[in-house]
């Protein structure tokens, strides 16, 4: 047997897809490069990511080990799951920082917010293919109601970057279903006319500052506007090839606050310049192109809108984070994914990714 036939067949069976696990498996390592820089090359702290790196790696291997029937039957129990956790941290979450958005189960402390970036598009998926492809706009109405609960359960505590992440989930899986351009922009004309209202009755303070930060950051440039300014010089000094790892000004000095979390990309960029953050790019474009390809040749309904949801959805958690450390996006406490630094939002996207090896090689399978 051919060492590529030999090679391809045990990937088959553990249920991987080459391409796409080489490529995460090049962010991860891109992560740990970074993390070193932007922690002022504290050992402990990369280490750490290492762990957490392998914990989310292992969670995906376990996921795309489950049958798609199990998955698709059990996205709303799931999702129930999840709405009865959020209620729950509404009525006795834990605070912090003025957020309420952990639950303490006595032997640990969840976030079921990150739960809910899974189980929502599995669940508005579960709901559109039960009745098949065009879905009536009955369906169409019912499965926005599905979605929003969740999104204004988490928008509640307060965490509006995070549903509206998770909103954009669902709203992929129902435009990836062929909801029409007329109730696309139905729905654009209705969140637009709900501005007013959230700014008025449900933002806070600080997402309001936030706001304005983003408008005009010289206006309190020693204070709320501090991050965003520090922020672009860094990617601006980073120049064409940068200025070397470990020898970035802005990380290595602290003027960049957050520099390992939410504003590593700015660290990425001094470091490695325009030339790294194109390879990044093409690196996260790679990702992305994969999984539309394993949507596009998904052999069920739901198994197409769940990988293209998913996949989508990641691109937007990159353009958010891009935009937001650039200044071209209010700052909303979004990760860059798969490199900042921390567990949680590393092991449910790397989840996202079991799913979609699941469905790639579950066609593969099918046709062998």
């Amino acid at each position: 047997m051919h060492p590529d036939h030999q090679r391809t067949s045990l990937l088959q069976r553990l249920h991987m897809d080459g391409p796409l696990l080489l490529a995460l498996i090049a962010v991860a390592v891109v992560s740990l490069i970074t993390v070193y820089s932007a922690s002022g090359e504290d050992l402990g702290m990369t280490e750490r990511q290492g762990i957490r790196i392998g914990a989310a790696f292992f969670a995906m291997f376990v996921i795309a080990q489950i049958p798609l029937d199990s998955v698709q039957r059990w996205s709303l129990p799931l999702f129930s799951v999840g709405i009865v956790l959020l209620l729950a941290v509404l009525l006795v979450g834990e605070s912090s920082k003025g957020a309420q958005r952990w639950l303490n189960l006595g032997f640990i402390t969840i976030q079921p917010s990150e739960l809910m970036k899974l189980a929502v598009p599995m669940a508005v998926a579960w709901f559109i293919a039960e009745q098949g492809l065009p879905p009536t706009l009955r369906r169409l109405a019912g499965a926005f109601l599905l979605l929003l609960v969740p999104v204004l359960m988490i928008a509640k505590q307060p965490d509006l970057g995070t549903s509206l992440l998770i909103a954009s989930s669902g709203i992929f899986v129902l435009f990836l279903a062929g909801m029409s351009w007329k109730i696309i922009g139905f729905f654009a004309i209705a969140i637009g006319s709900f501005a007013p209202i959230l700014w008025v009755f449900l933002m806070r303070d600080y997402q309001r500052q936030r706001v304005l930060t983003f408008l005009d950051p010289e206006r309190d440039p020693l204070g709320a506007g501090y991050q965003i300014i520090q922020s672009k010089i860094a990617i601006g000094s980073g120049g064409m090839e940068g200025k070397g790892w470990l020898q970035g000004t802005q990380s290595q000095l602290e003027f960049l606050p957050e520099r390992h979390t939410d504003f590593i990309f700015s660290v990425f960029s001094e470091e490695f310049g325009l030339v790294g953050v194109i390879g990044l790019f093409a690196l996260y474009g790679f990702i992305i192109f994969r999984g539309m390809i394993i949507s596009m040749r998904a052999q069920r309904v739901y198994q197409k809108l769940l990988a293209g949801s998913l996949t989508l959805t990641f691109f937007i958690y990159v353009m958010v984070n891009v935009g937001m450390v650039s200044g071209l996006l209010p700052v909303v406490g979004v990760p860059l994914p798969l490199i900042s630094y921390g567990g949680t939002s590393m092991v449910t996207l790397l989840a996202g990714f079991g799913l979609l090896m699941a469905i790639a090689t579950n066609r593969r399978l099918i046709h062998a």
